[in-house]
């Protein structure tokens, strides 16, 4: 009894010597006191929370003294011959996918123009140049010999390219020249220049519209404005083509749907001449409803600037409209303006805001300024010179009548055939009706290829008789409304008139010779 009683004692000595020298232990490293005096009065007042920060401590302490996991502890060990015997079953995926027998036929039919554009161009394959109506030259200031010596003077002084953004230093004299010629001539305050005209319309919306933000835009705009679209990540309402009752019905909606919800930028995108149809937007309308539901509005005139309108000052121009009603003027300098970029006049503050937002300006080099010279002289010779503007009206005028006879009615459809407002340049469409009598017992429908093959001959037949014609071109599986096949009709005031009056005679006799064997 007597040992049993001693031994608890022995273990008690024990276990106080031991916590003895432990607490001397812990006491002799620096700050240690400070430590145990924290935990004494913590545990007095608060023991849940030295508890839970004890947990902590040793969880950490765990943690760090763990196994550390590697991601390919697991894998599979192969000997030497089994990667070689992998490295020789291993095949690259291709670049770029192999391309179809359409995609071929698409490069075959391509033309070459060998030598400078005109309005008589030498293709490769012809022996002769051909009457060239594949060219946004519309007035054929390319051949302006004031224009090339003014380009070829500035070449000399400032030499071919800027080497920088506009924000750093690609902005010179010339520039500036250029965005207040711009901002004079379409009557809007201000205007900024883009070194790329597919690049403007795509860098405008974005610049502008956001996440969140609304867009309502009609479904048959260009592929650089649906790509702005697309990058803006704004909230997209379509409206049918041209339809200003679709679009007082979407605005409508979009009113009752708005009333509970935080108040957002509104932007209505469409264009003056639009390039997939070669019609002409409802400015007036559009521009009432714009006011009536207080939308901000964009419009693309990237096709109709230099052509439309008594002045060749777009769509503004065409319906007297004061452009300060438009809240932004989107425009291209590569076609009429025969030079390169884009531009977007529009008042002080929105100019300015797009120094600092529009990415295609900020992240590109500015326009050579050699060109920024010819777009100016430009604009100059379409303002001195009305008269060009009503030479492209008669050329047009004559081209559609043509093209509007009888003994084609049946077989093509032109788009806006009346020609109100005298667009430079139109779709030719075959008829559903005549797809439809020459289908083979095996189709439903005449296929969209088998359609755009058909084209290809009266192209190719265009050619052979002298004319340069060609094929509108998508890209199929990006276009959120991709046109029926096409052949795209450019007028220019280059050809004399005999010469427009001999494309347009050619054009017929190609329809005509080539659907009337087609299928037979």
């Amino acid at each position: 009894m007597e040992a049993v009683s001693e031994l608890p004692l022995e273990e008690a000595i024990f276990l106080n010597s031991t916590l003895n020298s432990l607490y001397e232990l812990i006491s002799a490293v620096p700050g240690s006191r400070l430590v145990i005096s924290y935990l004494k009065t913590a545990y007095q007042d608060d023991p849940f929370r030295i508890a839970l920060e004890l947990f902590l401590v040793f969880f950490a302490i765990k943690y760090m003294m763990a196994k550390k996991y590697k991601p390919h502890d697991n894998a599979v060990k192969l000997t030497k011959k089994e990667v070689d015997d992998l490295v020789d079953e291993w095949q690259p995926e291709p670049l770029v996918p192999a391309l179809s027998s359409f995609d071929k036929f698409n490069l075959d039919t391509t033309p070459l123009i060998v030598g400078p554009q005109s309005a008589k161009a030498k293709v490769y394959g012809h022996t002769k140049p051909l009457l060239n109506l594949a060219t946004t030259n519309y007035l054929n200031l390319v051949a302006s010999e004031h224009i090339a010596n003014k380009a070829i003077a500035t070449l000399r002084s400032y030499g071919v390219g800027s080497c920088g953004p506009p924000g750093f230093y690609g902005t010179i004299d010339v520039h500036m020249d250029l965005e207040r010629d711009i901002a004079q001539f379409l009557g809007t305050e201000d205007a900024i220049i883009y070194a790329q005209g597919f690049s403007t319309i795509s860098s405008v919306i974005p610049a502008f519209s956001k996440r969140g933000d609304l867009l309502v835009v009609d479904e048959g705009i260009s592929f650089s404005a649906q790509k702005g679209v697309q990058i803006s990540r704004s909230n997209v309402r379509y409206f049918k083509h041209n339809n200003v009752e679709d679009l007082e019905r979407v605005l409508r909606d979009i009113e009752t749907d708005q009333i509970k919800k935080r108040l957002t930028r509104r932007f209505i995108i469409t264009e003056g001449l639009f390039a997939n149809h070669g019609d002409i937007a409802p400015l007036p309308k559009i521009v009432e409803l714009k006011k009536k539901y207080k939308y901000r509005l964009i419009l693309d005139e990237t096709h109709s600037i230099g052509v439309l309108g008594p002045r060749g000052r777009g769509l503004t121009d065409l319906f007297s409209i004061d452009p300060k009603e438009i809240d932004m003027l989107v425009g291209s300098l590569c076609t009429t303006f025969c030079a390169s970029g884009g531009f977007c006049a529009a008042s002080s503050e929105v100019v300015e805001h797009q120094r600092l937002s529009g990415s295609a300006y900020c992240f590109s080099a500015s326009i050579p300024a050699m060109l920024a010279v010819s777009a100016s002289e430009a604009i100059k010779l379409i303002s001195q010179q009305p008269s060009l503007l009503k030479e492209l009206a008669e050329r047009v005028t004559v081209f559609r009548q043509t093209l509007a006879h009888k003994s084609l009615e049946s077989l093509i459809k032109m788009s806006d055939p009346e020609g109100q407002a005298c667009s430079p340049f139109f779709h030719l469409r075959v008829r559903s009706s005549f797809l439809g009598s020459r289908a083979l017992d095996s189709e439903v429908d005449v296929s969209r290829e088998n359609e755009e093959r058909l084209l290809q001959e009266v192209v190719d037949e265009c050619a052979v008789q002298g004319v340069l014609v060609t094929r509108a071109k998508y890209i199929y599986d990006q276009e959120r409304v991709c046109p029926r096949p096409s052949i795209k009709i450019h007028v220019t005031t280059g050809l004399t008139k005999k010469e427009n009056e001999k494309a347009a005679s050619v054009v017929k006799s190609a329809i005509l010779k080539v659907f009337g064997r087609w299928r037979k």
